[in-house]
């Protein structure tokens, strides 16, 4: 949904591009049509444009409904252990090529517990008392 919406009322007067303090709205003729635009950026949301219209046709209400649109939605990567969500699926392939190897899902919980495991498996059969070396 976009927040700076024009009902039909509009008739392209531009009252509401010549009076707007932020200049966040703009006016290009081009061949048959006169094409308005706005930018959210550099709107400062003041109503000017809604308050100077004599047509009534912007739509200001859906400038102050605070809401979020939607932009992307990528797949979950949960941990082995426990189940929660830990990061995406293009985020772990991206950890992937930068580590050289796929890693294990697991969440900063588990991931301590993870790395005990394998420290104790892989100094398993050890003598501390030979510097380590198996006998």
């Amino acid at each position: 949904m976009r927040y700076f919406q024009v009902n039909d009322q509009c008739n392209g007067c531009l009252a509401c591009v010549q009076n707007c303090p932020a200049n966040a709205l703009r006016a290009e003729d081009g061949g048959a049509n006169r094409v308005l635009s706005h930018n959210m950026a550099r709107c400062a949301r003041c109503g000017n444009c809604y308050r100077i219209c004599p047509q009534g046709a912007i739509e200001f209400q859906f400038m102050l409904e605070n809401g979020w649109d939607e932009v992307k939605s990528l797949e979950l990567v949960y941990c082995s252990v426990c189940g929660v969500p830990i990061y995406t699926v293009d985020y772990r392939r991206t950890l992937s090529e930068k580590l050289g190897k796929p890693s294990e899902p697991v969440c900063s919980k588990h991931r301590d517990e993870v790395a005990r495991a394998a420290k104790a498996h892989f100094l398993k059969g050890r003598s501390p008392d030979k510097g380590g070396v198996v006998i």
